[in-house]
């Protein structure tokens, strides 16, 4: 039985005056409905398969050999809602024909209404946040079935749910639209960076001359090593002046100067400060793929240090070795495999800065540097450029679900 309420949207579409009603949400639809036998052979739905409501991959399987979380066997506008915290993140909307089976680790939610609208219900962060209170448990925090079933929620007209849907579907699909655009340039990135430091692709001088072979050499012979922040405390920490963390690194291959941490040094304290054109790695890593990820810095600041877990390396010369293509060099998969082979350890993973100065990389001439750094920064702009408008987009979205729900 719904239950009138005084409820109504801060922002609706013009033709629609009625209040909201309300119900729990077993009472709007059906959860975990009765399933018919698995068939034979499907492809099974997993947390895994599913980001930001889109089906990354499809896995075929055997009814014999699936997996006892296999149960739950789909119908067109089924909608998954992920059981276990972040709740928002695997959620899917099912709308492909074939035989497939969900995880018991969603609840499948079957509605009469329009399951478009209640698919984009679930992700208001009032409803959210009514999962939230109700789920148990430490490490795998989790809401069951019943629990979820009693969650109430507010729906409109059916009318009025089918034109919420279509409308937040659309920008949904601008989303995915968005996402996907920035994935294919990441791809193009990494396959033009494979060619150009494999030198199957060349650049070539303002005249239209090709430029001198590149030049073999050690790290060793291009710069020298210096170490992070020592003998310090967790009490030297939150405050002081600014260090570069080892997430700064990980993440991006320029050091991101809004993200810095803090650390107190004394007025006689020597500790090595980094300067422009430096590179950072890490020393230490849970799997030898990702030891020894590189970071430049590309601004100028007058005091910055860098912590303990990671090493300087600063160039003899930024004439001989480009800030600006060093980010690259760094990065690219040929550097990038040799530096993997030297990775150490069983459980976790390190790297010797002294074998790491024994590699050899090839270096072009320091124009042509230049000519590869802007070319690559032109495409991380344009990764860049469709990063902020995902950002804002669902950001916008979030808004839209706060305004359009009640």
């Amino acid at each position: 039985m719904s239950q009138k309420t005084n409820n109504v949207p801060l922002l609706r579409f013009g033709n629609f005056k009625d209040s909201w009603n309300q119900q729990k949400l077993n009472d709007f639809a059906v959860i975990n409905p009765d399933s018919n036998k698995l068939p034979e052979q499907f492809i099974y739905i997993d947390l895994e398969c599913v980001n930001s409501g889109e089906l990354l991959f499809e896995n075929t399987v055997f009814r014999s050999d699936a997996p006892s979380r296999a149960q739950r066997l789909l119908e067109i506008g089924d909608v998954l809602f992920q059981m276990v915290r972040p709740y928002q993140k695997n959620n899917y909307y099912f709308n492909k024909i074939g035989d497939y089976v969900a995880s018991t680790g969603y609840a499948q939610i079957r509605t009469d209404q329009d399951s478009k609208y209640l698919y984009q219900y679930i992700h208001f962060q009032k409803f959210v946040d009514r999962v939230i209170e109700r789920c148990t448990g430490t490490s795998y925090p989790a809401i069951n079935s019943t629990d979820l079933s009693n969650i109430p929620i507010s729906f409109p007209s059916l009318p009025e749910q089918q034109k919420i849907a279509s409308f937040l579907t659309t920008v949904d699909e601008k989303l995915q639209a968005l996402k996907k655009k920035k994935t294919l340039l990441e791809q193009y990135k990494k396959g033009v960076m494979q060619k150009i430091f494999s030198q199957e692709i060349r650049f070539r001088d303002d005249n239209g001359n090709e430029f001198p072979e590149w030049e073999e050499k050690t790290l060793g012979e291009m710069g020298e090593t210096y170490n992070g922040l020592t003998g310090k405390t967790k009490e030297d920490f939150g405050i002081g002046k600014p260090y570069i963390q080892y997430k700064q690194i990980f993440d991006n291959s320029k050091i991101d100067i809004s993200r810095f941490d803090y650390v107190n040094i004394g007025i006689d304290e020597k500790q090595n400060k980094v300067l422009f054109g430096d590179v950072f790695f890490t020393v230490s890593s849970e799997t030898p793929d990702e030891i020894g990820t590189a970071s430049v810095l590309l601004d100028s600041l007058d005091e910055l240090y860098l912590n303990s877990f990671c090493f300087g390396f600063r160039p003899n010369s930024l004439k001989e070795m480009s800030p600006y293509f060093s980010r690259y060099l760094f990065r690219n998969e040929l550097f990038r495999n040799s530096i993997i082979k030297l990775a150490q350890g069983s459980t976790r993973y390190n790297m010797s800065k002294i074998q790491l100065m024994k590699l050899t990389i090839k270096l072009p001439q320091f124009n042509e540097q230049t000519k590869i750094a802007n070319f690559l920064s032109s495409i991380d702009e344009k990764i860049n450029h469709c990063q902020t408008q995902i950002e804002k987009t669902e950001m916008w979205k979030k808004g839209l679900l706060q305004r359009m729900f009640c």
